[in-house]
């Protein structure tokens, strides 16, 4: 059966005064059609049941998250105690799952994308899962074809095509690139043979921790104790213990860019990693001034610029260009949107004079 495994341990700190440690990027509504996790979620449709839906997101959150998808059952959320990257998270998820599925097919996803439409994920999602149980080593990933030269995400260089005659839009993996300058972004967009790495993957259980034991079995170790200890007395203990022992390490490195038999498809749905303010203009209605708005805003000879409020707080634009301005309760960010990268930085300063209040 197909189980979905949706990453959510992200802090989201782009998105700050917004995103805070206690409400992250995935738990905040940025496009008007529900919070980032309840779309991942919705999203799936009737192709995963709830019960065969895991969250993996830090302990902080697990209250947060089970409010905001009641029918999800509390047993399919995990709380990491500590930060370790993607393949603990999805290790863990994969020994999880085989605990009850020994035969599992596994989606993998963040919880802070937009993508669609469902339907067209969903039937991705399916192919993906025809080339699994076609060939159960086969490790699955998407790929966005890439519409500019982006410095801020990893590349998938596609190889021959998959041999398959119906599958047209199936690539062996060549190499998977780090996040590259822009004159090699450029490169890779002009050759048509590069994806940008979208982190959504399709494989079984069983080939993910057979790939751990082979390349990362310290690792392994430590999560089988975590769910060996699961209904013991002591869980907490050992799953504090264990989890933080782990050396944190991505999935790409940990796995993909080792591993034989790996497959890129076209994806053929709409994405957008949702990555910064910024991104709010290519998913939300903009006036003819290419403002972005939510809440109560009052402009004057303002253009190209992100305004997010409340309906009880009015703000007012007069003479800006190109700025963001986000105001919540108890903080504001104007901010220039060629300094849109520094914003990160708000949250290393907040930290550094610790004014733990506002992160």
């Amino acid at each position: 059966m197909l189980h979905a495994i949706i990453m959510a341990g992200g802090a989201g700190t782009r998105f700050w005064p917004a995103s805070r440690q206690a409400k992250p990027k995935q738990l905040l509504d940025l496009v008007g059609r529900g919070t980032m996790i309840q779309m991942t979620v919705s999203r799936l449709g009737d192709l995963v049941a709830p019960e065969r839906v895991m969250v993996v997101t830090n302990q902080r959150l697990v209250d947060s998250i089970a409010a905001q998808l009641p029918d999800l059952p509390r047993s399919c959320l995990l709380g990491e105690p500590c930060k370790r990257d993607t393949a603990p998270c999805i290790g863990w998820s994969a020994l999880r799952v085989l605990k009850v599925d020994p035969a599992a097919t596994m989606v993998v996803m963040p919880a802070d994308h937009v993508i669609g439409p469902d339907s067209e994920f969903q039937a991705a999602i399916s192919q993906a899962e025809e080339l699994v149980e076609e060939d159960p080593n086969r490790l699955v990933t998407f790929g966005i074809k890439p519409s500019y030269a982006a410095e801020s995400f990893g590349y998938i260089e596609r190889g021959d095509r998959l041999s398959s005659d119906t599958q047209a839009t199936v690539f062996h993996v060549h190499k998977f690139q780090e996040k590259p300058k822009l004159e090699v972004a450029q490169k890779y967009v002009e050759s048509g043979d590069f994806y940008w790495n979208s982190g959504i993957f399709v494989w079984k259980a069983q080939r993910v921790i057979d790939e751990l034991a082979k390349r990362q079995p310290k690792m392994l170790d430590h999560l089988q104790s975590i769910v060996d200890a699961e209904g013991s007395d002591n869980y907490s203990e050992v799953l504090d213990t264990e989890f933080a022992t782990i050396e944190g390490i991505s999935v790409d490195y940990a796995i993909m860019e080792h591993a034989d038999e790996v497959v890129v498809v076209e994806a053929p749905f709409q994405w957008d990693d949702v990555g910064s303010w910024q991104s709010l203009t290519r998913l939300a209605v903009t006036d003819d001034r290419r403002n972005t708005t939510s809440g109560k805003h009052l402009e004057i000879d303002t253009e190209n610029t992100i305004v997010r409020g409340s309906d009880d707080h009015l703000i007012v634009t007069l003479g800006l260009r190109d700025c963001i301005v986000v105001h919540t309760p108890d903080a504001t960010l104007v901010a220039n949107k060629h300094h849109e990268e520094s914003v990160r930085e708000i949250v290393k300063l907040l930290e550094e004079r610790g004014w733990q209040e506002y992160l």
